[in-house]
């Protein structure tokens, strides 16, 4: 079979479809295009992820009838709302119980968390005296807890 233009004429296979006036038709051929773009775009593919694939290493690690450790941290949450009442674990306190609590807390792990959650009208100064107890207490970290902003809607 020949590529490119054939003649028209009378042919056993019952002609085909005559174009422009030299009566030559195009002979149909296979845009190769988009197939050499998605071999590239899998080369490239292949070649990100062939050093990972290689790069893994594979163990066989020792099993244990201990299970998982029960780490998980520990924290106390610490909250003033809007006219500076305290609360610890969302039960009001005074300054001298919370740093009784805190010391308690602090005697437990010295890694517990204070999460404190202060309304924004809260004076700084506030805040900064509760921080001031936590750390006198023994636990230096302290997470400030804050609201993410709503998303704005879309419109419709």
């Amino acid at each position: 079979m020949a590529f490119g233009r054939t003649s028209l004429g009378s042919s056993a296979a019952g002609g085909g479809r005559a174009t422009g006036a030299g009566g030559q038709r195009p002979l149909s051929d296979i845009n190769v295009t988009p197939l050499v773009d998605v071999m590239l775009v899998l080369l490239v593919i292949f070649i990100i992820t062939a050093p990972l694939m290689a790069s893994s290493i594979k163990l066989d690690l020792p099993q244990t009838d201990a299970g998982q450790p029960n780490d998980t941290p520990k924290f106390v949450s610490l909250a003033v709302d809007a006219s500076g009442k305290v609360f610890l674990n969302d039960k009001p306190v005074t300054d001298e119980e919370l740093a009784a609590q805190l010391e308690k807390s602090a005697a437990d792990s010295k890694d517990t968390e204070v999460q404190l959650r202060a309304d924004q009208t809260v004076p700084y100064g506030k805040v900064v005296a509760l921080m001031g107890i936590a750390n006198k207490a023994g636990l230096s970290r302290i997470g400030f807890v804050t609201e993410a902003e709503a998303a704005p809607e879309k419109p419709r």
